[in-house]
């Protein structure tokens, strides 16, 4: 997943970065409110961590920014404040959940799995694309109960497409998911990724493949996808 994480102590900041890159997630870490508000607004991010005590402005005040600038991403509240009081006025103010350091990478991991699947209107780890079954959990895949091995970044290609399925979403867009802006190849990768991830899903389903090529626009995971053609130069990697 794109996670924001913004958080003032760079000691705190490491530890939590490092926990999430662990699991697999891409992390861009700020310490600074202004910065966190105008990253939010530019970029599509699953879900945004929180610090309340911040150098520049408190956390209460980023998280209304935010949702004054009609941002819909999911917010998890990271603090070291656990009293009731604090929790109803950042819940008040927009916060999708609530954790208090110190606290178990388990915890968080489960957490904000919880708060990204159900901003996409899901409410179960297992998302499930016709016969292809995502757990975000478990970071594994199966078609038709059968598992499928996938590299890292098939997987994060596969976990994009399914959290928003049934919406187009551009190579760009794919490609920042992947590597968070920094040292990104050339956005043709995506296309290498999304071939390869078409041809084990088609083996797995002996030939069907749910991911849609939207001409112009980038890829889509269908529930019930349109018989679209493989562009020929992704045949020609298949080959």
């Amino acid at each position: 997943m794109h996670i924001l994480l913004v958080e003032d102590n760079p000691v705190a900041a490491k530890s939590i970065e490092l926990k999430l890159t662990a699991e697999g997630h891409n992390v861009f870490a700020t310490e600074l409110g202004e910065d966190a508000i105008e990253l939010a607004d530019l970029y599509d991010y699953d879900v945004v961590l929180l610090d309340l005590e911040l150098a520049d402005m408190t956390g209460l005040e980023v998280l209304r920014a935010i949702r004054l600038n009609k941002v819909r991403t999911p917010v998890i509240v990271v603090t070291a404040t656990g009293d009731v009081d604090t929790k109803v006025k950042a819940l008040s103010a927009g916060a999708d959940d609530f954790i208090t350091k110190p606290f178990h990478k388990a915890e968080m991991a489960a957490r904000i799995n919880a708060v990204v699947r159900r901003s996409r209107g899901h409410s179960q780890s297992i998302i499930r694309t016709g016969a292809i079954a995502l757990n975000i959990d478990t970071r594994s895949a199966e078609v038709s109960g059968v598992p499928v091995h996938l590299t890292p970044s098939e997987y994060k290609v596969l976990e994009l497409l399914s959290l928003r399925k049934n919406t187009v979403l551009t190579k760009e867009m794919c490609l920042n998911h992947l590597y968070n802006g920094l040292n990104e190849p050339e956005v043709k990768i995506i296309d290498v990724f999304v071939c390869k991830l078409r041809k084990k899903l088609a083996h797995a389903t002996q030939g069907a493949s749910a991911i849609e090529t939207v001409w112009g626009g980038g890829y889509m995971l269908r529930d019930a996808p349109a018989q679209a053609q493989i562009p020929a130069e992704e045949q020609a990697l298949a080959a």
